[in-house]
């Protein structure tokens, strides 16, 4: 009869852990599976993933060039274009604006933008507030009628 107290699973679907070093009994104690001697046998004795035998690893072979700053100057990049085409004549572009018109992404407070001159801009525009400009970009602001406060 089917009741709650009479289920089991199905024989063979539940198998009992390993247990090692718990006796000859056991069938896996003494050396616990791990063999005789040697650096395998012993917790902790793995050699790193780099480790090469000996042989003098990679990255003391490959030379090394060059220097990484700890603290990069990171520029969030706007085109000249981009900016013609989601602003309109007379409009003001700083990080605020750019930010509402979704040509930049997360904190603004933390972005140091810069604008290139990719693209043409069509429209004297009022930029304010940005951190950088590229040379030709300045220029071609300054063609459309725009400023640079």
């Amino acid at each position: 009869m089917f009741m709650l107290s009479n289920l089991r699973p199905n024989p063979g679907a539940k198998k009992k852990r390993k247990r090692v070093a718990r006796g000859p009994g056991s069938g896996h104690g003494k050396t616990a599976g791990r063999g005789h001697k040697g650096q395998k046998s012993r917790s902790g004795g793995t050699k790193p993933i780099w480790f090469e035998g000996g042989q003098t690893p990679i990255y003391r072979r490959i030379p090394k060039r060059g220097f990484t700053p700890p603290d990069p100057t990171v520029y969030e990049i706007v085109n000249l274009g981009q900016i013609d085409a989601k602003f309109s004549e007379g409009e003001e572009v700083s990080p605020e604006t750019l930010k509402a018109k979704g040509l930049i992404k997360g904190k603004i407070e933390r972005k140091l933008i810069k604008i290139l001159a990719k693209g043409e801009i069509t429209k004297a525009l009022t930029f304010k507030g940005i951190h950088a400009y590229s040379k030709t970009a300045r220029e071609k602001i300054e063609k459309a009628g725009g400023r640079i406060e």
